[in-house]
Parts: structure tokens; C-alpha cells; sequence
């Protein structure tokens, strides 16, 4: 059992709030994370009929056989209970007393937001980071990563990647949409998913989507909020605070694990990822999704956006630092060109001052410091296991 990076934060906010609840998409280890954190508490899965059949029948005496707390797991097949929880946290005024586990759905944030506000500290745990996958083995091929994406149980058990994504998309993602959308026909949404994974990396455009699949814009954007809230995808959203160029101001899309992108994209294997015409976007996916997870891991709030004006001057990151902005740019290629400084330097025009010394992402093996722009592997130099080091 490997110790989640996320497990410090999780620890000190208990000791703080007397509930924490542990966000995540299904299989990314919640469980397992809460379990090995809190080894002395009771521990109930609201997932198993008959224990929920228990809480929703009685459920002041199903909290009453928990005097001291525990962990309820899957908390978003009975969010009812939040209010009774409310009701004993606030008697009781006791830390770590409750950690809950869920698979975020609109009505469940919306339930937690509200009867638990000021109560619980709110965590998000994705699949295994790089870090966190070095347990596993210590040097990765970027397009190895790729293919395999983080979730655990794949590395854990070996899995053979095609066979488990298939049963994830039609255990997980197929029976949550079903819960949040009433679709009697899912091949649309099928075929849309794989479209979203067509355009990883990409500016999304809602009505060019819709075209392509046949229904309407405000259905994408609905179906994409679905996605979003059972943690398939997650977006990347400009940045044009106090920007006076014109800018683009649509979000992008990315997937919160390479490898079932890489999957509804029928790419099988690290060569294929590495011919694919797609090979930028999923590489770019793979490196922005390990900066997301060290955000998410250290309990931050993520404050990532990209930048692109109406010429096409672009940068594909910019982290927020204060009132500081830190441009990164992602290259796929292995061979270092200077047109790959080119983005960051038209940003630092725009943003003046308030642009810190960048970095440019590569998959090449040197390390070079030009213009003040430090252009490194991450993969191979450090990982980017601490961003304030590598990007400030």
C-alpha cells in the first residue's frame, strides 16, 4: 500500500474540522486513503444495499452506533444523512470526528456546501501522481505514463490497461451518467466522450461539438458539466485578468487521467502514443494534470489558466503566485528549438512586471537555462514534485 502524497493534508485537517470529506473520481483510491489514515475508525460503505437500506431507514440510530465518528464511505448514495451529521458534529464540537468519501455530484456538493459549511474541509484526490508511481518503478517513458494513466488499482494489480479502462467505462463513467443525466440511449454520449478526447488540449468550441454529434450547445455544455462533476474531465480556463490584448475566453479541455484518454482515442500501446497525431495534446495533458495533482495534494486551490490572444500568441500555462504570473510552456518534441521560448517572451510584453521567470516542459534529456527561462524534462529532472522550486 503506497502512502498518498495527499495523506499530510488529510491528517492536519482533521485535526481541525470535525468533518473532512475526500472528493475524487471512482477507483482513484479514496477508499483505501481514508482507511490507511484512520486505521481505528468504524468504517461503513453506503455503497452495500443493506447498510444503506439501514440508514435510510433509521438514520438517527445508524449514527447512534457510531458514537465516536467513522468514515462513511461513498457518501453520495444517501446525502440526507449530511444533516444529521451537522447535527451531531455540532454538539459533539469534536475534530476528525467524521470522514466521508464521495464520487462529487452536483446535489452532493451542492448538500455538503450547504448543511456542512464551516464544518468539513473539502480534499480532492486524483490517481497516483508521479510520485507516486515511482514505488512502482523509478524511471517512466512519458508515452508509458500516457497509455497507463495513474488510477491504482491498474499498477497495483497489473492490469492490462484496454481491459480495465473498457470495464471503468462501463462500470463508472456510463452508470454516473445515468444517475445524473436521463439518457435512454448512451451511444450519443458515448460518441461525444470520445470526441471531448479527440480535442484534448484544445479551445473548446461548444457549437462546432455540437454539429459534429447532433445535438444541441446547451446539451454539450450540459454533458460536459456531468463530466466534470464525476471527475472525467476538468477545464483549463483563460487567463485575461487585466489583459488589455484580445483574448481568447473559452476554457480548454483536458481529462483528469491520460490513459482513458488515451483509450476512447484507441491508442494501445507508448509507440502508437508517440506517432499519434494527437501526441502534443496528450502530452500536454499528462504534464498540466501533474501540476493540478500537486495543487490538489498539498490542499491548495488550483490557480492554473492558459493564455491565448485572438493572433494565436499562446502560453500553456500560467500559474498564479500572488500578483505574480509564472508562464510554462509544454513541448512534446525531444530536441530543443528556440522557437519553444517564443510563447513565454510575447507573454512577458503583455503582463509586464508581473511575469516571473518561466519554464519550458520538454521531453528532451538536457537541462538549459536561456533568457531567464529554465527548459527542462520533468519527468526525468525532479518530476514536478514541488512547484514553488521548479517554477518561481
Amino acid at each position: 500500500m503506497i502512502r498518498r502524497k495527499i495523506t499530510a493534508e488529510l491528517l492536519e485537517a482533521s485535526s481541525e474540522y470535525p468533518v473532512v470529506t475526500v472528493f475524487g473520481p471512482r477507483q482513484s483510491g479514496k477508499t483505501t486513503l481514508v482507511q490507511m489514515t484512520f486505521p481505528d475508525k468504524a468504517y461503513i460503505s453506503l455503497e452495500e444495499p443493506d447498510t444503506r437500506m439501514a440508514a435510510e431507514t433509521d438514520p438517527r440510530g445508524f449514527l447512534a452506533s457510531l458514537p465516536d465518528g467513522g468514515i462513511l464511505d461513498e457518501i453520495q448514495r444517501f446525502p440526507p444523512l449530511l444533516s444529521y451529521i451537522q447535527g451531531i458534529v455540532d454538539r459533539v464540537q469534536k475534530p476528525g470526528m467524521f470522514i466521508l468519501t464521495g464520487s462529487h455530484q452536483p446535489e452532493l456538493h451542492q448538500s455538503i456546501s450547504q448543511t456542512l459549511a464551516g464544518r468539513t474541509a473539502v480534499l480532492n484526490l486524483l490517481p497516483f501522481s508521479l510520485p507516486e508511481l515511482r514505488n512502482y518503478q523509478n524511471e517512466w517513458d512519458p508515452y508509458e505514463l500516457i497509455i497507463k494513466g495513474g488510477f491504482p488499482r491498474l499498477h497495483d494489480k497489473n492490469l492490462k490497461p484496454v481491459r480495465f479502462f473498457n470495464g471503468y467505462i462501463q462500470t463508472y463513467v456510463e452508470r454516473d451518467v445515468r444517475a445524473l443525466i436521463n439518457l435512454k440511449d448512451l451511444r450519443p454520449f458515448q460518441q461525444f466522450i470520445t470526441l471531448l478526447a479527440g480535442r484534448t488540449g484544445q479551445v473548446m468550441n461548444y457549437t462546432s461539438i455540437s454539429n459534429d454529434i447532433g445535438f444541441s450547445a446547451t446539451t454539450v455544455k450540459n454533458w460536459i458539466s456531468v463530466l466534470k462533476a464525476s471527475f472525467v474531465v476538468f477545464e483549463l480556463p483563460p487567463f485575461f485578468e487585466n489583459i488589455r490584448k484580445r483574448v481568447v475566453k473559452s476554457p480548454k479541455i483536458y481529462f483528469c487521467d491520460s490513459g482513458l484518454a488515451a483509450h476512447l482515442l484507441g491508442i494501445r500501446t507508448p509507440s502508437q502514443a508517440y506517432r499519434d497525431p494527437l501526441r502534443g495534446g496528450l502530452y500536454e495533458n499528462l504534464l498540466i494534470l501533474e501540476i493540478l495533482k500537486n495543487y490538489l495534494n498539498a490542499g491548495r486551490r488550483p490557480e492554473l489558466f492558459f493564455y491565448r490572444d485572438t493572433h494565436g500568441n499562446e502560453v500553456d500555462i500560467v500559474l498564479k503566485d500572488g500578483r505574480g504570473l509564472i508562464p510554462i510552456e509544454i513541448k512534446s518534441a525531444a530536441t530543443f528549438t528556440p522557437d519553444f521560448l517564443k510563447g513565454i517572451e510575447r507573454f512577458r510584453k503583455v503582463a509586464g512586471n508581473r511575469c516571473k521567470k518561466g519554464s519550458v516542459l520538454y521531453n528532451g534529456e538536457e537541462q538549459y537555462t536561456l533568457k531567464e527561462i529554465r527548459v527542462f524534462n520533468p519527468i526525468i529532472h525532479n518530476g514536478l514534485d514541488t512547484i514553488a522550486n521548479n517554477f518561481s
